[in-house]
């Protein structure tokens, strides 16, 4: 299910960016003049657009932090996490760790898309695995046996698709998580 996700949203940045990469090289001609097509007048547009969706996804993860009046931590990458049961001598979450989860994915309204009790654990390699971006960054921030809270924005979780099935397009998405345990990678 995932991975059919990743490779959309894959698919779609990657034309995107394709389509941002030609539209920049392409030479002025003449005919781009008489038309009126402005291709940095386009790209001001969609950065523009971006930089909405950011401040808008900001003030609804603003609005539900006040709400639950719950003190989230905000890091550089837009995550917010709340540990409300900390772990007393949990390891660490690190890259490569394999984790498992027990977990509630809902929409910032309530609306409960996916949960362990229905859709089973999720054991998976942190940073390597076909999961919500944002999910990896917010666990380096954990240990094992917290139980937590994590807001993470549209860009980090689904974009601007959504997954196709529950989650509508530039939807942050709310994990409640419970990390059952971790499991260290040897280093070599």
């Amino acid at each position: 299910m995932f991975a059919k996700i990743f490779i959309n949203r894959g698919l779609f940045l990657l034309a995107t960016g394709l389509f941002a990469f030609l539209m920049a090289c392409e030479p002025k001609t003449e005919k781009d003049a008489s038309n009126g097509y402005n291709h940095e007048k386009v790209k001001q547009q969609f950065v523009k657009a971006n930089q909405q969706v950011v401040v808008k996804e900001n003030d609804e993860m603003d609005y539900y932090q006040k709400s639950h009046q719950m003190p989230f931590v905000k890091t550089t990458s837009g995550i917010r996490y709340f540990v409300y049961k900390a772990s007393v001598k949990g390891d660490s979450v690190k890259t490569d760790d394999i984790v498992k989860i027990n977990y509630t994915v809902s929409l910032l309204d309530g609306t409960e898309c996916y949960s362990s009790k229905t859709d089973g654990i999720k054991e998976f390699r942190v940073g390597m695995e076909n999961i919500e971006n944002g999910l990896h960054k917010a666990l380096l921030f954990l240990k094992s046996g917290d139980k937590a809270l994590i807001l993470i924005p549209s860009h980090l979780a689904h974009g601007l698709l959504g997954d196709s099935k529950k989650i509508p397009p530039q939807s942050p998405i709310v994990y409640d998580i419970e990390i059952l345990s971790v499991v260290k990678t040897p280093t070599n």
